[in-house]
């Protein structure tokens, strides 16, 4: 009875999904498969060698043990690149990267390969005719003899050559570097040269056989490949400096206090106010967002929260500039609406454009009345009885957009034990769903919290955690009389 064949079963809807391999985690795979058919080629080759003249042999084993160095450099380029390092352009393995090579594989540096043999008996020396190709030489010339040789290198590189050459005929030491020559034509050239000596049936040196490898090309994208590293080593300390330079400076005009505090204090009708900063991941550089809770002469507070558009140290300037200039004319008596009209003239005679959204409030806690301005920015939400609502937004346009332009302000009367929440643009930018919707879903919780610590307490829990992409603040405020 035949056997049924058997079909290739289809994947089920809830299959499990191989994760798709990345391209070079792909290439890396193929090398592997390459550098194991490679050892299988050298062994065939060297047991397939039969009465293959030692030096052919010599020859084809030198040719794989090449192909093999070449892949191994190319396993560890690649595998920097998938971890997402900068190469290591500084190895002193006489290897390091290959460099940055052309889209084309036929525009690629190919090294050239030669080879030579010195026989040390018979003062014959045996040069391939691409070593002669390498090092510009005749062949109508001849090749170079041993004390010939240390002269067409680069003074700097001779006693290191003389001292290897020495150690291969006198003690068997293998050569293995890389020097520097200049051919008769002027031209600098880098040469990986790998040697061993050849003995006798008597254990004494015969001759000394070398493969001579031209990878200057190779070598000058290797110098490319340092400088570009320099280059981005230089660029990331730069940015990193500038990231902390704009954190600190953003961290030293926010709000001294920590936690929640009175304000005025020892007022019977004062607010209690807590606020908090949400920074972006550690690598994004700090935006201009701020907020702001300030004692004001006679028993004000202001109140206020803003977004200078931008990222770094010119988000981080602008925002002290213009905070410093609302403070100080708040304690001037100005109220909101006149403080971004003069904020604005302020930013028209700046030397960088600066772009300015933020909301501007007064309160007044003997009147318990909140005046309020905004410039482009979300209006302020107000929780009172277990529900919550944003308050009617008066017009007003970034500041730095136009010049001579007066902003509306409008009047809040608020109550004792009423909330009101201030927050930038960005509080909700990792979700789908507005912030404003999810701020006043919390306005059950909010009610129950016992004061301004633990509003923002609920706050900080529902927008917290993970990674963000941009900065974003909020404060809280509690009439408490």
């Amino acid at each position: 009875m035949a056997a049924a064949s058997r079909l290739p079963r289809a994947a089920g809807p809830h299959a499990p999904q191989q994760p798709e391999r990345s391209p070079v985690a792909t290439l890396l795979a193929q090398i592997a498969r390459l550098r194991g058919s490679l050892e299988a080629v050298r062994r065939e080759t060297i047991a397939a060698a039969g009465d293959a003249e030692e030096a052919e042999l010599r020859w084809q084993r030198a040719l794989c043990d090449l192909a093999a160095r070449q892949l191994d450099s190319l396993t560890v380029q690649l595998g920097q690149l998938r971890a997402g390092h900068p190469v290591d352009a500084d190895r002193e393995d006489g290897e390091g990267p290959a460099g940055v090579f052309p889209a084309d594989p036929l525009d690629r540096p190919q090294p050239r390969v030669g080879s030579a043999e010195w026989h040390l008996l018979s003062d014959i020396v045996d040069w391939s005719d691409e070593l002669f190709d390498i090092f510009g030489r005749d062949p109508g010339d001849g090749p170079l003899s041993l004390d010939e040789l240390p002269s067409w290198f680069d003074p700097a590189d001779q006693p290191r050559l003389t001292a290897m050459v020495t150690d291969c005929l006198v003690d068997g030491k293998p050569i293995d570097g890389e020097f520097r020559i200049r051919r008769p034509d002027g031209a600098p050239r880098t040469l990986h040269v790998v040697g061993e000596p050849v003995l006798d049936a008597g254990g004494a040196t015969e001759s000394m056989w070398t493969v001579v490898r031209d990878v200057t090309e190779l070598r000058r994208s290797r110098q490319a490949v340092r400088e570009s590293e320099s280059a981005l080593q230089r660029e990331r300390h730069f940015a990193a400096a500038e990231r902390r330079i704009a954190r600190e400076l953003h961290e030293s005009v926010l709000p001294p206090w920590r936690g929640a505090v009175h304000l005025p204090a020892g007022d019977p009708a004062a607010l209690t106010v807590a606020g908090h900063h949400f920074p972006a991941a550690a690598d994004t550089p700090v935006s201009g967002v701020w907020y702001d809770a300030l004692p004001l002469p006679g028993g004000d507070t202001l109140l206020g929260v803003g977004d200078v558009a931008g990222r770094g140290v010119p988000a981080a300037a602008g925002m002290t500039m213009l905070l410093g200039a609302l403070r100080g004319m708040a304690l001037g008596g100005a109220d909101p609406a006149a403080l971004l009209g003069r904020a604005n003239e302020l930013l028209e005679v700046s030397a960088q454009p600066v772009l300015v959204g933020t909301v501007c409030c007064r309160y007044d806690p003997a009147a318990r009345t909140l005046r309020w301005a905004r410039a482009a920015h979300v209006s302020p939400l107000l929780f009172r009885d277990g529900t919550g609502r944003p308050l009617t937004a008066p017009e007003g346009v970034l500041l730095g957009a136009t010049a001579d332009t007066s902003y509306a302000q409008v009047s809040e009367v608020l109550q004792p034990g009423d909330l009101l929440l201030l927050h930038t643009a960005g509080l909700g930018a990792r979700s789908p769903e507005p912030a404003r919707e999810r701020l006043l879903a919390l306005a059950p919780r909010l009610a129950a919290a016992p004061g301004a610590q633990e509003c923002l307490r609920a706050v900080v829990e529902e927008f917290g955690g993970g990674r963000r992409g941009d900065d974003a603040c909020v404060l809280v405020a509690r009439v408490t009389g």
